[in-house]
């Protein structure tokens, strides 16, 4: 098999300005008639579990609880109109959109990973025509959420399937690329030979400085 180069992107703010599950999920419970106060006390009780030190595997599997008997085909289809209302927000970092395209352009391999899912995951990757989103898979019975998750796509996760994807899909991973913003995505970073370190996040940043892996800054944060 011909291997090839491939670029894998995080997708929360870093192709994206949001936190796509969050954002999503205040959509979702809006169009179900909710009141702002059921978000507010949800999205409470994670931010509470993350203070005290619950893990971030632990905080997305705790998220997809939100979903127990929910239907995947009303949330998928949540996802398509959750995903056009947040273009109009103006939902792209740009500046990372033109690197997707410039990996495009050259003929490599466009692969997002995301500790979100599909509802959210899929728009996105259509838009932006990757190969492929790999997210976190909540499980499914008879259509419906069960309100757990295989495998959240967070941390060591992330690397794991860079490294699987060099194997199965002939990826040569010396000369691949990935786009992180966050010290989270470093197992994913260091699986590929050219690192892109995005954003300010300070403990990841310098750990892109002691290695000499490049940076990209986010037109308008700081």
């Amino acid at each position: 098999m011909t291997q090839r180069a491939a670029a894998f992107f995080d997708v929360d703010e870093t192709l994206i300005r949001v936190k796509s599950m969050f954002r999503f999920f205040e959509f979702y419970l809006r169009l179900r008639g909710e009141p702002e106060s059921t978000y507010a006390r949800l999205y409470g009780e994670l931010r509470s579990a993350a203070r005290l030190g619950m893990p971030r595997e632990s905080i997305n599997r705790a998220y997809y609880r939100f979903y127990d008997g929910e239907e995947v085909r009303q949330v998928r289809a949540a996802g398509l109109v959750w995903f056009e209302h947040e273009l109009e927000e103006g939902l792209f970092h740009q500046d990372v959109v033109e690197e997707l395209h410039r990996h495009k352009e050259a003929g490599d391999r466009v692969l997002l990973v995301s500790g979100s899912f599909f509802a959210c995951l899929d728009p996105i990757a259509a838009r932006l025509g990757a190969d492929r989103a790999f997210g976190s898979r909540p499980l499914i019975r008879r259509g419906q959420f069960t309100g757990d998750v295989l495998t959240p796509m967070i941390g060591a996760a992330k690397g794991a399937v860079v490294r699987a994807s060099g194997a199965v899909a002939g990826i040569d991973l010396t000369v691949s690329s990935a786009y992180g913003d966050h010290i989270s995505d470093l197992d994913m970073l260091r699986a590929v030979g050219r690192p892109v370190a995005v954003g300010e996040d300070a403990v990841l940043a310098d750990h892109a400085a002691r290695h000499g892996w490049r940076r990209l800054a986010l037109a308008g944060v700081h």
